[in-house]
């Protein structure tokens, strides 16, 4: 670290702390989505109470009677908050994504600026110093390149994981309501034929 830090100068400290940060928000949101987001099986009793279906499931059981307005609004209500609490974090991941490869830029142009520093006046150019501001400049902007990237495949992957999860609840809640506008449907002609 602190090689990278004199090669790379003041710039590689913040580009690090994003390296953490990004590499703190896969690791919980990897947890999360295995923990809280995997399909029901052949019974919802062994999923978590917090489990994206569990809490759908809870939304769209309602006692009979209850209207089924009222059950598509708890449904939608439920993956709205399904939704924001899977994808806590994204918007660090986006930030870093675009954060990195500027800080990088910083570097490069520090960099060559101390490189250009050297050139001039009447003494002569140190050679070494000149390279040394050159690898400075193209070390933070490989690492700012690095962290950027492996932000950015993050962000893509648990993106499109939080997509699939929300169809898959939109198909089993519509599944389920169907069911209620049958067992509605099917009981309003036999409370008719009893009049």
């Amino acid at each position: 670290m602190t090689a990278a830090a004199r090669v790379g100068g003041w710039v590689v400290y913040p580009l690090t702390l994003l390296a953490v940060l990004a590499i703190a928000i896969v690791i919980d949101r990897a947890y999360v989505f295995v923990r809280f987001a995997s399909q029901p099986g052949t019974g919802t009793n062994a999923l978590p109470a917090q489990n994206a279906f569990s809490r759908l499931y809870a939304a769209v059981t309602a006692p009979a009677g209850t209207p089924l307005w009222l059950v598509e609004e708890r449904a939608q209500s439920v993956a709205t908050r399904i939704e924001r609490d899977m994808s806590r974090g994204f918007w660090v991941l986006e930030t870093i994504v675009t954060a990195a490869p500027l800080l990088g830029l910083l570097g490069t142009i520090v960099g060559m600026m101390h490189s250009f520093q050297l050139f001039g006046g009447n003494s002569l150019v140190n050679p070494g110093g000149v390279t040394g501001g050159v690898a400075q400049s193209l070390v933070a902007t490989a690492i700012g390149l690095v962290v950027a990237l492996f932000a950015l495949f993050a962000f893509n992957y648990f993106s499109r994981r939080l997509e699939r999860l929300i169809d898959d609840l939109e198909v089993h809640a519509n599944e389920r309501l169907s069911e209620i506008r049958l067992k509605a449907e099917s009981a309003g002609p036999m409370a008719g034929d009893t009049r």
